[in-house]
């Protein structure tokens, strides 16, 4: 049985308690493991906050969409937003992991874990919005 579900949110801060009671009410009726709803909340929220501070530069109106698909063996989650064009997973650095804590570059490090919890990840710039599509473990 395939599960899915779709909803706008707008880029504010305050948005994420209803984009996580959205998540939470999919994966209660989805069945989904309380282990892999809070991998999923992660890489939600680190999304949402990357499109809210950085794509947007502040809290606005601009909506921001967020779909989920749970079938037998994945969970596909599609996240767009109608910020500027912009490919987070284009120019990934690995984290340094030999470098003293104090010389490494402050941040990137969300995108680089919403990248090592998918399967898959796709990003694409379609009809004026931003497209991130992964694809996690139910």
């Amino acid at each position: 049985m395939t599960i899915s579900r779709c909803e706008c949110f707008p880029a504010r801060f305050d948005s994420l308690g209803r984009v996580n009671a959205f998540l939470d009410a999919f994966c209660a009726d989805a069945a989904i493991a309380r282990d892999h709803c809070l991998r999923i909340n992660l890489v939600l929220e680190e999304l949402f906050t990357n499109t809210v501070k950085h794509g947007h530069r502040g809290e606005s109106d601009a909506p921001v969409w967020i779909g989920l698909r749970h079938g037998a063996d994945a969970l596909e989650l599609t996240y767009e937003d109608s910020a500027p064009p912009f490919n987070p997973y284009a120019r990934i650095q690995e984290p340094a992991v030999d470098t003293p804590l104090e010389a490494r570059r402050v941040g990137g490090l969300g995108v680089l874990m919403t990248r090592d919890l998918a399967r898959a990840c796709d990003y694409a710039y379609l009809f004026g919005r931003n497209r991130i599509q992964l694809t996690l473990d139910p």
